[in-house]
């Protein structure tokens, strides 16, 4: 058997680089790069592995600044690139890795592929305890990078340099599984990364995986053709697998063949056109009037690619009572929730399946499509009038938002994830379809956006990225704008400066409490009250970026043009008032208040 000599580090790099993803007869490279930050938990594996020829072959690298905002990055761009393609993200050992514990998360929880590679304490166990290494009283195998074992889809470490082969070939396999993918760890102690073996030769031969759609079994199908004929009132739900799959045409013709009204999840949002005639918009406690109406009327919900998150089901009190599901899944565990008819297929594959037997059948819905064009000119009045607001006290966030949606061209992309923003996104976004629309609601972490924003950039450096960030979520996390600075890449970021948490503040007072702990004000007696005032513009001009404050329709109209001109990074600070989003239409979520007690006795 031929073989190869190399360290670990560079058999993985080489392996990486040789990966490739089939669907429909068209190639993808798999690993478009590696996000690294360097320490002595990597430098001299991974490290020198890229630094004598691991770049060569096409995996670009990029310095990132923060390990959290890298996989980050890494999860924005494997979602803007419908799962096709990832990138890699390696860190030095200890606190490093830790940082990259909640990006995981998020990855796994958006079912979004992510390779995460941790430097690890010495597999030899030579000179333990080494710097930034925790001893665990009960049990020497344990290190930190155990804690990544929960919240990834696949975990190894590897021991002995022919372990790498094999783990590899099962991460990728996950990776690359519609049905199984998130994040993927593999622990790499730094004297193995360091150590040469003879790796097999075929081990680094160009690899080509097949993206599985597979369809609905023919029981199942019958099954749930007759569950749609026998509804008079469906709706249908677009969820995030409509996108990966890449069905939105399917679903769009779906619904205008058969009148069935459609509403949109967070990630599913953004494929179909906001202005097709049975879109209702987004659905639940994000949701618009229209949807929830719907809702509430449907006998049948068909649910297509969605997780149906308490978001979306608004606490499950969306729906009528007695009301049917089916559900449409690449993943089981998704497609048998609330007690639907599980149908286990590619949301693709089964949408034409069901159009074809519909078809044979003459089948239509006996929804009128008037009150469907009524419950849309009702909404789009509400939105009209929310993107209006001129309080003469400063700047409404929903008619920023409004002017920053029609300043937007057809192709650019808007990226949001945490605080007031989703809620007003997914309410009042117009969006063109074509997956400008991008909007992380599976985790709702804060300090996604601008790491979200340069992931969305790498995807697709031909359309404009615009971050929508709050003031408590940008001051959280905003390392990568300094990689998109140093990376040349033309990320515009907004910032909605509400002076704190206003979200958790509405959230409180709706809970009957006063808002402790989230207003951004000083604490001593002198300046009491008074909003801490951050300057974002010097702080964003620190870092490099072209940085203006827009405290007027006029001024955010001018900072918008500056910023479609830019060919750098752009931060727009806009003072916006508090309390001046949308609030949920005809729809709850369940934030438990205490049962009793109303202070000391």
């Amino acid at each position: 058997m031929k073989t190869v000599r190399q360290t670990t580090a560079q058999a993985l790099i080489g392996f990486l680089d040789q990966q490739y993803l089939e669907d429909d007869g068209v190639e993808t490279k798999l690993v478009s790069g590696i996000f690294a930050i360097f320490g002595h938990g990597n430098v001299g594996g991974i490290g020198h592995a890229l630094e004598v020829g691991g770049v060569e072959g096409g995996l670009r690298f990029i310095q990132a600044k923060n390990e959290q905002g890298m996989v980050h990055a890494a999860t924005a761009f494997a979602k803007a690139r419908r799962r096709r393609a990832w990138w890699a993200c390696t860190s030095s050992i200890g606190p490093g890795a830790m940082n990259m514990v909640t990006g995981a998360a998020l990855a796994t929880v958006n079912r979004l592929p992510v390779l995460l590679l941790p430097g690890d304490v010495f597999a030899d166990r030579g000179p333990d305890p080494v710097l930034q290494q925790l001893e665990h009283p009960g049990d020497g195998s344990i290190s930190v990078n155990d804690a990544f074992r929960p919240v990834s889809v696949y975990w190894d470490r590897i021991q002995r340099p022919p372990q790498l082969v094999d783990a590899l070939l099962r991460a990728v396999a996950v990776l690359t599984d519609p049905a199984a993918t998130g994040a993927v760890t593999i622990c790499l102690p730094q004297d193995v990364q360091a150590e040469a073996y003879d790796f097999p030769a075929e081990f680094f031969a160009r690899r080509v995986w097949h993206l599985a759609r597979p369809p609905i079994d023919r029981s199942e199908l019958a099954r749930s053709l007759d569950l749609i004929r026998a509804s008079k009132h469906p709706l249908l739900i677009v969820g995030g697998g409509v996108s990966y799959s890449g069905a939105e045409t399917e679903v769009a013709e779906f619904a205008s063949r058969f009148g069935i009204p459609f509403a949109e999840t967070a990630a599913g949002k953004g494929m179909v056109p906001w202005d097709h005639p049975w879109n209702l918009g987004g659905l639940g406690v994000l949701g618009t009037q229209a949807a929830n109406r719907m809702a509430k009327s449907a006998d049948l919900v068909i649910a297509v690619g969605t997780r149906l998150t308490d978001f979306t089901t608004a606490s499950k009190t969306a729906f009528a009572p007695g009301a049917k599901f089916l559900a449409l899944n690449v993943n089981r565990r998704d497609a048998g929730k609330l007690g639907a008819l599980p149908i286990v297929a590619d949301a693709r594959e089964g949408v034409r399946q069901w159009t074809e037997g519909l078809a044979r059948l003459g089948w239509s819905s006996g929804e009128d499509p008037v009150r469907i064009a009524s419950l849309k000119t009702d909404w789009n009045q509400e939105v009209e009038r929310l993107w209006n607001r001129t309080p003469a006290e400063g700047l409404a966030a929903t008619a920023v938002l409004g002017q920053i949606n029609r300043a937007l061209g057809p192709n650019d992309v808007v990226v949001g994830a945490a605080g007031g923003l989703p809620g007003d996104l997914q309410r009042l976004w117009r969006s063109p379809g074509g997956g400008t629309y991008h909007l992380e609601y599976g985790f709702s972490c804060m300090g996604y956006e601008v790491a979200a924003g340069l992931g969305v950039k790498l995807a697709d450096a031909s359309r404009g990225v615009y971050a929508l960030v709050g003031d408590g979520s940008y001051l959280m996390l905003h390392t990568e704008l300094l990689t998109a600075i140093q990376e040349g890449l033309a990320v515009t970021v907004v910032i909605f400066d509400n002076a704190g948490y206003q979200c958790i503040q509405a959230l409180a007072e709706n809970l009957g409490l006063s808002g402790m702990g989230t207003q951004f004000r000083f604490r001593d007696p002198a300046r009491r009250g008074q909003p801490l005032g951050v300057d974002f513009v010097r702080y964003a001009e620190g870092l490099g970026a072209l940085a203006m404050t827009a405290s007027s329709p006029q001024e955010l109209t001018a900072a918008l043009e500056r910023a479609r001109q830019a060919q750098w990074p752009v931060v727009i600070h806009v003072p916006v008032l508090p309390d001046s989003g949308s609030r949920p239409y005809d729809a709850t979520w369940r934030v438990d208040s205490a049962a009793a007690g109303d202070g000391p006795s």
